[in-house]
């Protein structure tokens, strides 16, 4: 017989909110992320909106000199972890390590991280990028950095499945405990590419609104 598997905790950075209460509080009154997009100057771009994650600062979750050497996804999986762990009143100890796993998936990955070392590599010559770049970007280190923090042992990868990545991380998260391989999994996902590139992609793909002048209705 399969393992019963339930959610203990929950932990949310988002558009409209950040934490469970400020997020469902938020979605209950149809409030909308949307706006026009502050992170770079869009004038010229066919979209220029988006929900961008706001009121957030990483060195509440995060050492300083840790942060620096993460993508903003990072960021985002290792608050929303940390709020999750917190409500399941999730302890990881030497005793049942082995057993709990985590499992944070990214559609792209370290995108920002990608464009502001490229412009330095263009600008500055190869030998100012960044040696925490390749750390920073690849897809596996939301889990990798949950994983270190915590101190878990169990089993630790990521998917990468585009706007599905959540859904599955939480799903073979759930075949993971079924299986007995582990009893505790941390899952979810992460994303951050509000950058001038990745909107310029997905809009010549005419993925994205151009109801720049009703973001909330777009």
């Amino acid at each position: 017989m399969k393992r019963r598997v339930v959610v203990t905790g929950l932990g949310v950075v988002s558009p409209i909110g950040n934490g469970v209460e400020a997020f469902w509080e938020a979605l209950k009154a149809g409030v909308s992320g949307a706006s026009r997009i502050t992170r770079f100057d869009p004038t010229g771009f066919d979209c220029q909106i988006a929900a961008e994650v706001k009121g957030f600062d990483p060195l509440n979750w995060v050492e300083k000199k840790d942060a620096r050497k993460m993508d903003v996804f990072i960021h985002y999986a290792i608050a929303a972890a940390a709020m999750a762990v917190e409500r399941a009143q999730l302890k990881v100890t030497d005793e049942n390590r082995d057993r709990v796993g985590v499992l944070v998936g990214t559609g792209m990955g370290g995108i920002p991280m990608l464009v502001e070392e490229q412009k330095r590599l263009l600008e500055r010559g190869p030998g100012r990028v960044s040696p925490f770049f390749i750390p920073a970007i690849i897809t596996n280190l939301g889990s990798g950095w949950i994983s270190m923090i915590y101190g878990t042992k169990g089993p630790n990868s990521c998917v990468s499945t585009a706007c599905a990545t959540g859904n599955h991380a939480i799903g073979d998260s759930l075949r993971i405990i079924q299986r007995g391989e582990a009893d505790a999994m941390i899952a979810g996902g992460a994303e951050a590419v509000i950058v001038p590139l990745t909107i310029a992609g997905f809009a010549s793909m005419r993925a994205l609104s151009t109801r720049n002048d009703e973001p909330a209705r777009a």
